[in-house]
């Protein structure tokens, strides 16, 4: 299945591009303005008063242009003529919504544990009821889930994950630097509310990239640092691009917090080769940089070059890199799941100060609890209906 995300090779495409829409965009907006200024120019929250960086946000794969996809969908629906028959919608990794078959067993575990009547359905798989039990035992809710449970999300659901980072990796990871979250996004965003406390703050993000990034470093009034990927080398990063962007962001006086890796890339779609993962973390040891590592697509590989967590990097190289401070963020709504609309996500924390650590736990308890059992679901080859998880239902 391939996934199409807008992006921008160079930075004056991306200028020129949003120029257009921006100002398209811009007419609109005035000519409503003008109709409706009468209507609306007592009311406490407008275009005066609304919030600068939210203004300045822009997150374009959910802009204009899918606006307008959605009128033509409308328009078609109604029984307008357009020059194709259907029109699909691949601004954004959305499986399901492309025919990307669900998972039996998933959708089994997730029906048990909000109604557990299920539980005697002889529908339902043997395995997909063990594991639904497992789960609800451990929460001791008589009518399934359904209420808040930990900020940092269900003990059983992190030691699974747990399970899962270790064979994987072949290093420990601690359930207490486990957060649940709803959807990768929504860790992202914790984070980079926690680095960002002066315009003056800069987060390294790769061009092309999912546009997550600039906009929450807009929204939470930081400033983005490009480095650009390398098309003609497989979007590789290329190290002294890397570098001379760090120092030119140095000169402005920008204080470079951190870094975004996407791998697998997103858009790009390339896996990062072991060898620029490790020529990351040594750049982000000697220049005190966080590494934030979107790797969220790692299980949808197209090519040869296996994926590596940079976790696993840093620990591979030993000391000293391996004291580089990493978080880690992975999601349910790629790879095989791709349950978007169900958002489950989680963050790893590594090397990351204990006080820091626990601003961020205040931040999740904020929001009270993430989602609470899709995180669990997924099965292992030892599940009997491994035979019969791809299915249309």
């Amino acid at each position: 299945l391939l996934f199409f995300f807008f992006f921008f090779k160079q930075k004056t495409a991306y200028e020129i591009l949003s120029g257009l829409v921006g100002s398209e965009m811009c007419i609109r907006d005035r000519v409503s303005t003008q109709s409706t200024w009468g209507l609306m120019q007592d009311k406490v929250l407008n275009k005066d008063t609304i919030g600068k960086n939210v203004k300045n946000a822009e997150y374009a794969i959910r802009g204009y242009i899918v606006q307008r996809a959605d009128e033509i969908t409308e328009q078609m629906a109604k029984g307008q003529k357009m020059p194709f028959k259907k029109l699909l919608y691949c601004n954004i990794g959305n499986p399901l919504s492309l025919g990307q078959p669900t998972y039996t067993f998933d959708r089994e575990v997730v029906a048990c544990c909000m109604n557990p009547i299920l539980l005697d359905s002889p529908s339902i798989s043997v395995d997909a009821k063990d594991r639904a039990k497992t789960l609800l035992k451990s929460v001791d809710y008589p009518h399934g889930l359904g209420a808040y449970t930990s900020s940092p999300g269900l003990k059983v659901v992190r030691e699974s994950i747990k399970r899962y980072i270790e064979e994987r990796d072949g290093y420990p990871c601690d359930i207490n630097n486990l957060f649940l979250a709803n959807g990768a996004s929504d860790a992202v965003q914790t984070i980079f509310t926690v680095l960002l406390t002066d315009p003056k703050d800069g987060i390294l993000i790769p061009i092309p990239q999912y546009p997550l990034y600039s906009a929450l470093i807009s929204l939470l009034n930081g400033t983005p640092v490009p480095y650009y990927l390398n098309e003609s080398k497989g979007w590789a990063l290329d190290m002294e691009d890397l570098s001379a962007n760090y120092k030119k962001a140095q000169d402005l006086g920008i204080k470079v917090k951190a870094i975004v890796v996407i791998n697998p890339g997103n858009p790009t779609g390339q896996v990062m080769s072991k060898k620029n993962l490790e020529d990351i973390a040594k750049f982000c040891y000697e220049h005190k940089i966080i590494i934030l590592a979107d790797e969220v697509y790692q299980k949808n590989i197209y090519g040869s070059t296996p994926f590596v967590s940079m976790k696993k990097v840093i620990h591979d190289l030993g000391a000293p890199w391996n004291t580089c401070e990493l978080v880690s963020f992975h999601s349910t709504s790629k790879g095989f799941l791709g349950e978007c609309g169900l958002r489950g996500g989680y963050m790893e924390l590594d090397n990351i100060d204990p006080y820091a650590q626990g601003q961020i736990l205040k931040l999740r308890t904020i929001t009270l609890c993430p989602n609470t059992c899709l995180l669990y679901t997924s099965p292992s080859p030892r599940d009997l209906s491994t035979s019969r998880m791809p299915s249309s239902a």
